[in-house]
């Protein structure tokens, strides 16, 4: 990612796109809030780091007054991650924004990551989880 775009900040980033880690990222910087941390942990279904493992580091990170969370369909783990907010007591402001939402239903799409495997692995389904466990959802990114 090129480094200009990074600007020391308040706010916590955890993607699981590659691609829209450093949109949002440039986005942070151009609205004056900055980043403490920015997490891509891709999409891949072999991955070292959770999206509930980076929103829990960012959750209590003292420097990170809030957090966006950018997931994608397939998989599970923006539920994970979700479902462990809810539980801990969403303490910092989260918004949540699912790539993924006009994928036609029962198509392979990009990377082996995005394989929709159950009715919770949609786009839907993953905004309404995020919505019930008080992550404020976005429709699109800014």
């Amino acid at each position: 990612m090129p480094g200009f775009i990074f600007k020391k900040g308040r706010i916590g980033l955890v993607s699981k796109s590659g691609t829209l880690t450093y949109e949002a990222v440039d986005q942070l910087t151009k609205a004056g809030l900055g980043q403490t941390t920015a997490i891509g942990i891709g999409g891949d279904p072999i991955i070292g780091t959770t999206t509930k493992e980076a929103v829990e580091l960012l959750m209590n990170d003292p420097e990170t007054e809030g957090i966006v969370m950018i997931g994608e369909i397939g998989g599970g783990m923006e539920a994970e991650a979700a479902h462990w907010i809810k539980a801990n007591g969403n303490r910092k402001p989260v918004v949540g924004f699912i790539a993924g939402q006009t994928a036609p239903k029962g198509r392979r799409m990009g990377h082996a990551g995005v394989i929709i495997g159950g009715a919770d692995d949609t786009a839907e389904a993953k905004m309404r989880i995020l919505r019930e466990c008080g992550v404020h959802v976005v429709e699109s990114p800014p």
